[in-house]
């Protein structure tokens, strides 16, 4: 097999569909977000960033840059390890009661990524439970598919957010067989939000273990930053909360939250955690001082659901095609694979606004989009600078307006 025209034969492939990624080569400036460098245009050489998931701008904040300086004058780089061969350190404790303390669980369990978080413990899971039957919502994140996958548990897929169906498959099985049904907050690429209470409510009356995907809603909702479950009161129905450092908190890192015996267990049999090396102490550090402030400031969620709802506004106003939805992620539908990227690399060549396609397999084909994520630090100028972007993009390239 000539392997390089392998490769070669699968990027032009990628490239003919227009799903080939190209990315900018972007320099964050402290105190400057959502502004970034583009390294690759040195003529228009700042951009305003509309797809960042430092979706609080918590990546730049004082607190969590002084904590992280801190922690590397203090502790070093690495961790120098795995948590069980001397990577633990009380900064990895410290942060892990921080984490349930937000969630209101027992205890907590960090790990690299929240992808890593999501596919360790379903993997676990499914793998250890004898005969684990788990329900996967159709929407779910690649992560939760690729744990659930690797578990070689059954697996039953409910349509999305549809609580009849998936009570209509629970209920084929023997209500003693051990069961967990995994299910986000907010979907990342609709922006929809799940019906929590009602899907605990169904897993208590078939005897079945809930697991929530909190990614894009930790630190954005709830009264202390626990997420949508907190918001809407469903904490202490939820049996795993799933999370990740990597978008409202600012940092790196995905953990689980739990009663103190399910994360014990999922500690004690991961692989996925038992050997990787742990978190270096500043990012550990950084996260805490995050935490910490989102617990007690709403200040910043407030000002991101202004922005975003002032956001959506304008996109109407402007008759543009975003999907409504109830959480701060806005998809702006273009509908072909092309034109998406075509409306792309326009916004970033001539109006040095960086918002990255997002096309199949993240979503179907025909839904292509460009997903806008609204920060507390956008300004109203840079709301009407991008909405007045996409309306002479529109036009230009003849895309479908809203109805």
């Amino acid at each position: 097999m000539d392997y390089q025209k392998f490769f070669q034969a699968s990027i032009d492939k990628l490239k003919t569909e227009e799903r080939y990624r190209i990315f900018a080569t972007l320099e964050r400036q402290v105190g400057n977000f959502p502004q970034a460098k583009n390294h690759k245009h040195i003529s228009k050489n700042e951009v305003t960033v509309w797809c960042s998931n430092d979706y609080l701008g918590m990546g730049q904040h004082p607190k969590v840059l002084k904590a992280m300086h801190d922690a590397i004058d203090s502790l070093g780089a690495g961790a120098g390890g795995t948590r069980n061969i001397s990577g633990t350190t009380y900064k990895h404790v410290e942060l892990e009661k921080e984490i349930a303390d937000l969630h209101d669980k027992d205890s907590a369990l960090i790990f690299t990524s929240g992808y890593v978080a999501n596919e360790t413990t379903l993997c676990t899971l499914g793998k250890y439970i004898p005969n684990l039957a788990i329900y996967s919502d159709s929407l779910n994140h690649a992560s939760m598919i690729e744990g659930i996958r690797n578990s070689r548990a059954e697996k039953f897929v409910f349509n999305h957010n549809d609580v009849d169906h998936l009570e209509s498959l629970l209920k084929e099985q023997d209500i003693d067989r051990p069961k967990l049904i995994a299910f986000e907050s907010v979907y990342s690429m609709d922006g929809d939000i799940a019906p929590i209470h009602d899907i605990c409510k169904v897993a208590k009356k078939y005897n079945a273990l809930t697991y929530l995907d909190e990614v894009h809603g930790v630190g954005m909702y709830g009264y202390k930053g626990g997420g949508v479950a907190q918001m809407v009161n469903a904490s202490n129905s939820v049996d795993i909360i799933q999370g990740t450092f990597g978008k409202a908190i600012g940092t790196i890192g995905g953990y689980i939250a739990a009663s103190a015996e399910l994360v014990d267990f999922v500690r004690s049999y991961a692989a996925g955690f038992i050997f990787t090396t742990a978190l270096p102490p500043a990012i550990v550090a950084g996260t805490i001082a995050s935490i910490q402030h989102l617990k007690t400031s709403s200040t910043e969620r407030e000002i991101h659901q202004a922005r975003a709802a002032l956001l959506k506004r304008k996109l109407s106003d402007a008759n543009l095609p975003y999907l409504p939805s109830p959480s701060h992620i806005v998809p702006v539908i273009v509908g072909d694979a092309m034109l998406c990227k075509m409306a792309s690399d326009i916004l970033m060549n001539e109006y040095s606004i960086y918002v990255q396609p997002i096309n199949y397999p993240t979503v179907p084909r025909g839904s292509e989009r460009l997903r806008l994520a609204p920060t507390p630090l956008h300004t109203e100028a840079m709301i009407d600078d991008l909405v007045n972007a996409f309306a002479d993009i529109w036009q230009r390239l003849t895309i479908k307006l809203a109805a």
